[in-house]
């Protein structure tokens, strides 16, 4: 084994330290705990990812092939980014002090044994047990790391515990269906799990808090930067006011063309366009439960998947296959519409994703036959699903467990023009990309808005739009932009706000990854080569979906190598 063996092995093992990220990632031994939410497990992994990258900065890239030469540079930025996340402040305090998170840790790792664990239901039961087990320790942890909290995130995580219990029933019940032997103990376990959530609850709702979100200039530089975004602020901002502004004036020219068509009042505003387009197209559920829209995901995933293997775009894998659920309760403050939790990446066997979809009588009006087809090209296959199965195939580890953002957003979000190109929806196509660009809108929203987050620098909402954003609450600002932009209902509105504050850097990487995917293909498409139409469409898609996860400004370097590009 060489010496950058040894560091990608060590690498691995330093991303999966704690024990939801092992079940996130496919491991299934030292599964049966809960991860150390204390600062002291913090100031260690920080120790150690600076021991690591003393050591990668001991090797010689030049000896090394281009493709071990890129993981070198992936593991380093990996490390930085670690580094600067475990030790930056505002408020003279860290993230992990001002940021309560117990709802997702307590249940993210249960959930994922629960529902997309191949082991036989024993082996997860016991893990599950040991994992409720250590509840109230873990709770009393959570609340010794924190420090004045960000009042914020303090309702996100109520909110999020007082769904836990619920996910605590459902294990209990599994026990009791499989007639698990230690059923009885798993229950006893959850009631005082249960009591210790509220009594969290009661001790997190007392403590101080501090509304106070921004970080200073730098920081937020460097967290931009630590994703592999090459651009500066100011010029994600100019990218993000120039595609608003453009995918706007597109909006207003379907406007125009739909309402002739359908015999509309030719001043109908957009917004009022895109209710009508919602009510008209609506998914029929009948009396049912708001569940049977998921069938209607079921039937478009088959239809695409159809389509596409009709014109043969994309490689797909053999062994693969995605679950669709409805958003659990426990993570709807932190999913305004639809997730997906990928195929655990270091897992042997069918490469399984969980498609999340958040239902509610207020968000029933988003999910129609207009907009299902995006959200299933996004979220499955070519999407995220396939992208990400693919991913996991690729030998090196490395590339498997790389979280680039800016890639899996790109590729999705050029899929939705990209399939309407292609003439997917058929006579509904101008319908269907009305809706998709007015929701798609949102991309261009969470550029300034991800970037407000973090700097306070109300400069940056400032998109051409005729909309008050002098509140001095950023989240009543940040709501009133992107409504404005999206037309969201309240609900949905409020659950992205949450997902932005918390994520910083990552709400931007979906118009970055798209403006840079699409230029990508442009220059390739404009490349002396010998590629063109779908020929071409292939081997970009080959050769995106095979490199696997890396910034998308990395890919480019890969096209280089690979002849279809000059530097």
């Amino acid at each position: 084994m060489t010496a950058l063996d040894t560091l990608s092995s060590d690498f691995v093992a330093f991303q999966t330290a704690q024990p939801d990220q092992r079940v996130y990632l496919g491991l299934d031994d030292n599964v049966g705990a809960l991860d150390d939410p204390s600062l002291a497990f913090e100031e260690a992994r920080v120790a150690d990812a600076r021991a690591l990258l003393a050591r990668l900065d001991s090797l010689d890239p030049d000896a090394e092939s281009f493709d071990r030469k890129l993981d070198l540079d992936l593991v380093r930025l990996s490390l930085e980014r670690a580094i600067h996340d475990g030790t930056y402040t505002w408020n003279g305090r860290t993230r992990l002090q001002q940021m309560p998170n117990a709802g997702q840790g307590v249940t993210e790792g249960l959930f994922l044994i629960f529902t997309n664990d191949p082991r036989p239901a024993e082996a997860r039961l016991a893990d599950v047990l040991a994992r409720v087990q250590q509840v109230p320790a873990f709770l009393d942890a959570m609340i010794d790391r924190l420090d004045h909290p960000l009042q914020r995130w303090v309702s996100m995580d109520l909110e999020k515990v007082e769904e836990a219990p619920d996910l605590l029933d459902t294990v209990c019940g599994w026990a009791d269906e499989v007639a698990w032997s230690e059923a009885e103990t798993l229950e006893e376990a959850a009631a005082k799990a249960t009591d210790a959530l509220a009594s969290y609850a009661e001790r997190l709702e007392a403590m101080p808090t501090t509304k106070a979100l921004h970080l200073n200039e730098a920081d937020a530089r460097s967290l931009v930067r630590l994703r592999g975004v090459e651009l500066s602020l100011e010029e994600l901002h100019a990218v993000a006011r120039d595609w608003l502004s453009t995918t706007g004036a597109q909006i207003e020219a379907l406007r125009k063309n739909i309402v002739r068509r359908h015999g509309l009042d030719p001043a109908m505003p957009t917004a009022e366009l895109h209710r009508w387009l919602n009510a008209k197209f609506a998914v029929d559920i009948g009396d049912g439960p708001l569940e049977k829209v998921l069938d209607r995901y079921q039937e478009e995933r088959k239809k695409i998947l159809g389509f596409i293997r009709e014109r043969d775009l994309f490689e797909i894998p053999d062994d693969q296959d995605m679950n669709i659920l409805r958003t659990p309760g426990f993570m709807e403050p932190s999913i305004p519409a639809g997730a997906m939790m990928p195929p655990p990446p270091l897992r042997e066997g069918t490469r399984r994703s969980l498609v999340y979809l958040t239902l509610s009588d207020e968000l029933l009006p988003e999910h129609t036959e207009l907009s299902i087809p995006g959200m299933m090209i996004h979220e499955g296959i070519p999407g995220h699903h396939l992208q990400l199965a693919t991913s996991a195939l690729n030998d090196s580890p490395v590339r498997r467990i790389y979280d680039s953002a800016d890639y899996a957003e790109g590729w999705t979000t050029m899929l939705e023009d990209y399939m309407l190109d292609l003439g997917y929806m058929g006579d509904l196509e101008e319908e269907a990309r009305f809706t998709g660009k007015r929701d798609l809108s949102r991309i261009g929203a969470r550029v300034v808005l991800d970037l407000f987050f973090m700097t306070g620098n109300r400069d940056f909402l400032d998109v051409g739009l005729d909309v008050d954003t002098s509140d001095p609450d950023p989240f009543v600002a940040a709501g009133k932009l992107l409504k404005e932009v999206t037309g969201f209902v309240d609900g949905r509105v409020e659950a992205e706000l949450n997902w932005y504050s918390q994520e910083r850097g990552y709400p931007l990487s979906y118009l970055l990854g798209n403006v840079t995917v699409w230029q990508l293909k442009r220059d390739l498409e404009a490349a002396d080569n010998g590629l063109e139409g779908l020929d071409l469409d292939r081997t970009f898609h080959r050769i995106m979906l095979r490199s696997a996860n890396m910034p998308i400004a990395w890919l480019r370097r890969v096209f280089v190598d690979r002849g279809l590009l000059t530097a």
